[in-house]
Formats: structure tokens, sequence, C-alpha cells
């Protein structure tokens, strides 16, 4: 059965935030008295949860993470966010998908649905999508699983005509969990060893070749 309902991740998917979501680390690390030389290093950030990442990475208790997060926010709400780029091919990809009367995409992100929200109006990218899902503010449904699950509910979408495509474990994890089906996308931030060991349904390594695969799936090919 072809994959009509399209969920798209945003960070490392369709656009590459790596400049804006590492700077906004940085910053809040700062504050923290925290001094982080390469940027590279907070690489890691892009895709998990922020409240995950700063429990994981360095140990945060839930005062220090909320304090983190507010410090980033401080420095992304207001020059992180457009410190991002739209991937090469994407705009046409989701162009000819959007055209297929058919096809109904939507957005799965673990961003903040009002900051994912900004940058797809930003990159005019919102037109695309019948619905911008991410986390609350508070952190509220910011796990994968739960945004998926909410999309699945609201728009009454059939598991199995439903994919999830993006570039993190944590895309693929969500994936399984509501039993649909998962594209893993090689381009992004996680490594390919990252993606296959969670075994995704499909694996491409560019935007091409996902481009191609979706408008295959969807024609019979």
């Amino acid at each position: 059965m072809p994959y009509t309902n399209l969920l798209f991740d945003l960070d490392g998917t369709l656009t590459d935030p790596k400049l804006g979501i590492t700077k906004s680390v940085q910053h809040a690390l700062g504050k923290m008295n925290i001094s982080v030389a390469s940027l590279e290093e907070l690489n890691k950030f892009i895709g998990p949860p922020l409240r995950v990442s700063f429990k994981d990475f360095y140990q945060f208790d839930e005062a220090q993470i909320e304090a983190a997060v507010d410090y980033y926010r401080e420095y992304f709400s207001v020059t992180g966010l457009f410190e991002n780029a739209v991937f090469p091919g994407v705009r046409e990809m989701l162009e000819r998908l959007s055209c297929d009367p058919l096809m109904r995409l939507f957005i799965a992100t673990s961003k903040p649905e009002v900051y994912a929200k900004q940058i797809l109006e930003h990159y005019e990218l919102s037109t695309y999508f019948e619905y911008i899902c991410g986390s609350e503010l508070d952190g509220a449904r910011s796990a994968k699983v739960e945004i998926i699950g909410y999309l699945m509910e609201n728009y009454n979408l059939d598991p199995d005509q439903t994919v999830m495509i993006g570039d993190r474990k944590h895309d693929i994890i969500g994936a399984h969990h509501q039993h649909i089906a998962s594209i893993a996308v090689g381009f992004g931030y996680g490594s390919e060893e990252e993606l296959t060991s969670e075994q995704p349904t499909h694996y491409v390594k560019s935007v091409e070749e996902l481009s191609d695969f979706l408008s295959l799936n969807h024609h019979g090919g």
C-alpha cells in the first residue's frame, strides 16, 4: 500500500539548523559557566528534545535544565531561529508532492511548535503542510512518539498509509512505537550506524533519493 500520509521531521530533514541550534546551546552553556570551544561538539543537540540533551550530555538536574532552556531561548528566539537553511532540493520535492491531491503532508518535530511554524513561514514552506506539529514550550509532547500519536489521532491517519521521515533514531523509534513505517534519511545529523541500528523500513542517502522514492512509491512504481 502506498504512503499517502507523510510525516516529516524538520531539523536535519528539511532544513539544516546547525548554526542556530549550536550557537544557542553555546550561549546557554556559557551562562551556566561551561565553555565550549567548538560548535561541532554541539551537533549532538540537533534532533532530540532539548531538555533530554541537557540531561544526557551535561547531567543537569531539573532546575539546571529549566535554566539552560531559558538561556537557550534567549538567543534562539531572536537570532538562532533564522540561522538555518533549507536543504537543496527540499522545496522542489515538497512542491511536487503537494501537487498530488491524495498526498497529505505534516511536520512532526520535537522543536516547539511556535518556532517550527515561524521557521517554515520564514522560508515559505508552511503552505505545503496540513499541520505543523511540535512540542509545547513547557516540554509537553516533546517525545517523537507523542507527536506522531497526536497526528495519527487528530488527523485520522491510517497507519498502513503513514510514514515518518527523519534523520535521527528518535524518528525511527517513534514510528516503531506507533506501528507505522519509517524512512531514515542519511543526509541529516544521525549517522548511518545510529539509523540502521533502529531498523527503519527504508533508508535513503540524499534529498533526491527521498523525492524519487516518495513519488515512485505513490505511483506504484
